[in-house]
Parts: structure tokens; sequence; C-alpha cells
């Protein structure tokens, strides 16, 4: 029994080290501008961490989303692209026809471990969507510094909801014509 504890015990300080870093989580869903959806994130920084310049997260494969509708707090910045390197040491799936979100640190204060900052977010068009916003497994990559005076880099990947991506109308027809062509397949079988 004393075995199983002492293998529990480093499991769960195993994966307390994963989650060291910023820790970004999904706040809610709010209703834009006429029929548009805006995406809420809020960031943890965790425990032995701090956030100096240069600092990041991205949130990766999002997908569509409104230019210019980012926005977040005071001091950092915002970026996209299709395809973003990830921070030294993390490997996030990163599907390369689905924006990636970044936001970086540029402020000059130091942000403490503890804090808890947001919101970060975008508007994404409800076209798309096929009825009403809904989320599935996403992830998320991001570096913060270590809070002890070496300032040495702490990288972290985990996962965080993000939208389930539509079809395209052209992948939709496609589909559809797969679905036909199977029906008339099979009643032509039967005669």
């Amino acid at each position: 029994m004393k075995k199983l504890s002492v293998v529990a015990l480093i499991c769960l300080a195993g994966m307390t080290a994963l989650r060291a870093d910023i820790i970004p989580s999904f706040a809610f869903t709010s209703p834009g501008s006429g029929t548009n959806t805006v995406w809420n994130y809020t960031i943890d920084i965790t425990s032995n961490q701090q956030v100096t310049a240069g600092d990041f997260f991205t949130i990766y494969d999002f997908g569509p989303f409104i230019a210019g509708s980012a926005f977040a707090p005071a001091g950092w910045t915002f970026s996209s692209a299709l395809s973003t390197p990830p921070p030294m040491g993390t490997v996030p799936p990163d599907n390369p026809t689905l924006a990636d979100l970044t936001w970086t640190y540029t402020g000059v204060n130091t942000l403490p471990s503890g804090t808890h900052l947001g919101p970060f977010g975008v508007t994404q068009p409800t076209s798309a969507f096929a009825e009403t916003p809904s989320t599935h497994t996403g992830f998320f990559a991001a570096s913060a510094t270590r809070n002890d005076g070496s300032n040495t880099k702490i990288n972290n990947v985990g996962q965080v909801p993000v939208p389930v991506p539509v079809p395209e109308p052209t992948t939709m027809s496609l589909l559809a014509l797969a679905g036909i062509g199977s029906a008339l397949r099979a009643v032509r079988r039967r005669k």
C-alpha cells in the first residue's frame, strides 16, 4: 500500500509540473453584433511562474473569426496565422487550414504567479456554425518565465475548448452527392 501511495504522489507531482505556465481556459460565448458570437477565454499564471514581455499563449485550430475583432487586457497584442511555431519542447496538433490565435505579452510590468486575467477573445461569424456555437477539444501552447530569478522559459501544451468547425459548402455538397449516389445504387440493386 505504501508503494502505491508513493507512485500516486509521483504521478500527481508529474501532472502538476505539466500544468505549470500560462493556462488558458474557455470562459463563455456571448452574443456579438448582429448574430455573430464572441468567444471569451481567461488565463491563469501558475505557481512559480511569471509573465514577462515576450511570453505568450496560442490557441491552435480555432477556425474562422472576424478580422479586427480580437481583444485582450492592456499590455497584450494579438496575432493569427494558419500555422504557428510552438514553444520549444511542445508539439500541439496544428491543422494548417484553421486559424491559430496568439496573444503575446508586451507590457512593462511583470505579471506574478496566481494572476487570473481576461477576457481574451475574438468574434466568430455565425455563418461558421450549422446552428448554435458548440465546442470540441482543441489545444494550446504557452511560454512563461520561471520566477526564481533565472529567467528560464517554461513551455506548456494542453487542451482547451475551441469552436466545432463546420464543413465548407463545397464539402457539404460533395457529402450530399455521395449520399444520393449511395441511395440510387441501393434502389438499383433492389430491382
